[in-house]
């Protein structure tokens, strides 16, 4: 089979999501298939040259991995005419200026969101690649999960009628540090690192709405910081300067109201760490990373309110599991493969770092609500 190479300059991989997800999960594992079949007697095949600031971390991942190529020198990457992609997972301070200069060298660039602490940052990137006119792409990974790909099926398909609402609940307890390590580093609790669960997530949330329901054209939200003291990865205890919950209410163009809560500060009881319930007037679902469960109009039980007894209905139990009818991959690795058929056969592709700037901009209005203390308009962004 003839190979089509792509070679792309990772930076972020000795992180826990830049190496997992995006390495290991993705980029290595698209190569231990043999790339990706085009159906024509070739494949993509992604090279590899490692990025980041520590030599001896990067060649560790590299030799891990039987890699050969990795360097702290970002500027001497980008001017390797041979690199054709930049990928960025560093921590969200670091982003903007390694995007500009990429995008001013030539590199087509996939990154992770958010992509800048701003919305007028995140759409100078996006001004910059277009008229650089390189191809661009942002994470938006839970699109590809299991479940919200059922979910999507049965949008498609009708299932809802009219939708009405949709409630979400995502997060779990992250340990503070102190007498259990934390599941998360320590910077997503900084603010001045670009920490934070509403820059986290308030862009997930907009690709996610956008996506399967329509834009979001107003946001209320009351942004708060649980846990202000932790401890760091080498048991520092620190100020928690960012925020660690998120409650958000959100009006979608289509007068659905979503509401979706986000919390490093809650303890799980419910079948996954996300799930969102979407109500319509023919049918309800609730969706997780990989299930997705459904209640339709004519098999809806008649629930009557009586607090003196106990209940004896198991609701949960009727519930009808949607069926999987499908092979799902990993979502990093779906989306890997789609941006590089992108980059390499410019087939379509819509999620580029204007839809990245639209969750930014998300992020900041919602942490502008909780500040003013009122309900405020999300505009439509263009370049």
């Amino acid at each position: 089979m003839t190979r089509k190479t792509v070679r792309i300059a990772m930076n972020g991989v000795t992180g826990r999501m830049g190496h997992n997800q995006h390495l290991v999960r993705s980029l290595l594992a698209i190569r231990e298939q043999g790339g990706i079949d085009l159906g024509d007697g070739s494949a993509i095949w992604p090279e590899l040259v490692l990025v980041g600031r520590s030599e001896s971390k990067l060649e560790a991942v590299a030799r891990r991995h039987g890699l050969d190529s990795w360097t702290t020198d970002l500027d001497a990457v980008l001017a390797d005419p041979a690199v054709d992609v930049y990928f960025d997972a560093q921590v969200t301070a670091a982003r903007v200026d390694a995007v500009r200069k990429a995008v001013a060298a030539g590199k087509h660039v996939y990154c992770e969101k958010p992509t800048a602490t701003s919305v007028e940052d995140a759409l100078e990137l996006a001004r910059l690649a277009r008229d650089a006119g390189v191809k661009s792409g942002v994470v938006q990974d839970k699109l590809f999960l299991p479940g919200l790909r059922k979910l999507k099926r049965l949008i498609d398909g009708g299932f809802f009628g009219r939708v009405l609402s949709i409630r979400g609940e995502f997060g779990y307890w992250v340990f503070e540090g102190d007498w259990q390590s934390a599941q998360r580093p320590s910077w997503n609790y900084r603010a001045e690192d670009g920490g934070g669960m509403t820059a986290d997530m308030f862009p997930h949330w907009e690709y996610v709405l956008h996506e399967l329901f329509g834009p979001v054209r107003t946001v209320q939200a009351h942004i708060t910081t649980h846990i202000p003291r932790r401890w760091d990865e080498k048991g520092k205890p620190y100020e928690a300067s960012a925020d660690d919950s998120a409650y958000g209410v959100f009006e979608l163009e289509s007068g659905v109201v979503a509401q979706i809560n986000s919390s490093w500060a809650v303890r799980v009881n419910r079948d996954e760490l996300v799930e969102f319930q979407v109500d319509g007037v023919e049918g309800s679902a609730v969706a997780g990373l990989r299930r997705c469960r459904v209640q339709h109009r004519s098999a809806t039980p008649r629930p009557v309110w009586n607090p003196d007894i106990p209940a004896t209905e198991e609701f949960r139990a009727q519930w009808q599991e949607v069926p999987d009818n499908d092979e799902f991959d990993n979502g990093f690795k779906a989306q890997w493969e789609l941006f590089l058929r992108h980059v390499v056969l410019d087939e379509p592709w819509h999620w580029d770092l204007l839809a990245g700037a639209r969750g930014v901009q998300l992020a900041e209005l919602g942490l502008r609500s909780s500040a003013e203390g009122r309900r405020l308009d999300v505009p439509e962004l263009s370049l």
